[in-house]
């Protein structure tokens, strides 16, 4: 399984800064909005999941990325949320540098083993520093969620020719761009 069959563009969001406060409960809170509704699960239930794995230990794994993670028994399947922060949040990382990009995942309690195999996939995408520029310096979701595509061995032939601009991205409030609905 491709990290591109748990993720959508539609769930990824791209939070540039306008001024008002962004913290780390507020990052978790935007992934579960990305995440959205599923399998008789609210926005709610999957934002307090993440939160209370959160409060475990941080899922700041360093260089700027961030896991944030948790399980629901009612859930059917996995499903993962992108969320690109160009300016970075404070996540209490390993490292103690602001994060700028959160790959959320969440899934079934009962699907422990493939949960790990998920997390390990993501930090070896997220490993490339190179990469990782790429995916801060995206225009949009849809470039975010192309890039990961060819970086997982997909394609896209118009991925190199994308200009880093502001056209084509649409603002939902807060400052968070997002195309799409979930």
């Amino acid at each position: 399984m491709r990290l591109t069959d748990l993720l959508s563009p539609e769930r990824v969001g791209i939070k540039r800064a306008n001024g008002e406060p962004f913290d780390k409960d507020k990052a978790i809170g935007l992934l579960a909005t990305l995440i959205g509704e599923r399998d008789g699960v609210s926005v709610a239930d999957i934002e307090r999941a993440l939160l209370e794995r959160e409060q475990l230990q941080s899922t700041g794994i360093g260089e700027g990325v961030a896991i944030p993670h948790g399980a629901l028994p009612q859930l059917s399947e996995q499903v993962a949320a992108l969320l690109i922060v160009p300016e970075g949040v404070d996540f209490q990382a390993i490292d103690d540098a602001d994060v700028t990009i959160l790959f959320g995942v969440i899934t079934p309690k009962r699907a422990t083993g493939e949960h790990l195999k998920t997390l390990a996939r993501v930090s070896r995408l997220l490993r490339n520093k190179e990469f990782r520029a790429r995916l801060i310096g995206s225009v949009d979701e849809r470039s975010v969620f192309d890039l990961i595509k060819v970086e997982e061995g997909g394609s896209d032939p118009g991925i190199g020719h994308r200009e880093l601009t502001a056209t084509g991205t649409k603002d939902l409030g807060g400052g968070t761009e997002k195309k799409g609905a979930s």
